[in-house]
């Protein structure tokens, strides 16, 4: 099973910004689609946004557009999520994972070694307001 690691979450003020790390050390994240996904408490897991393998191009659900971009560092094999004027809303457990990305949405996939139901720890965001 691959060793997802999540990153980068604190407690941040109402309009500030944090950077989020998806990393797989013994996984290429290269080919894959990579979706964002969050779990606010009470609720349940929601997509955030997608990045598109072998590329730059992403997707964003509505309520992010414009606040939170996704990208990738082939090089550090890492996938990023850049969230800025976050909201009280946005409080959540975060989490990425290979996804089928299109303009309407993520749907979460399964690959080898990477199984469906398999999630990482995730990273907290807390903003406060």
């Amino acid at each position: 099973q691959v060793q997802v690691v999540e990153s980068g979450g604190g407690l941040v003020q109402s309009g500030g910004s944090l950077r989020l790390s998806c990393a797989a050390p013994d996984f290429n994240l290269e080919p894959q689609d990579i979706g964002w996904f969050r779990q606010a408490p009470g609720k349940e897991r929601e997509w955030v946004s997608c990045i598109y393998s072998r590329s730059e191009r992403a997707a964003y659900t509505d309520s992010v557009k414009g606040r939170f971009t996704t990208s990738r560092d082939n090089a550090e094999n890492t996938v990023y999520l850049q969230m800025n004027s976050l909201k009280s809303e946005d409080t959540a457990v975060y989490y990425c994972a290979p996804s089928k990305c299109s303009e309407n949405g993520a749907q979460r996939v399964g690959i080898p070694r990477w199984d469906f139901d398999y999630w990482g720890q995730g990273t907290q965001v807390t903003v406060s307001s």
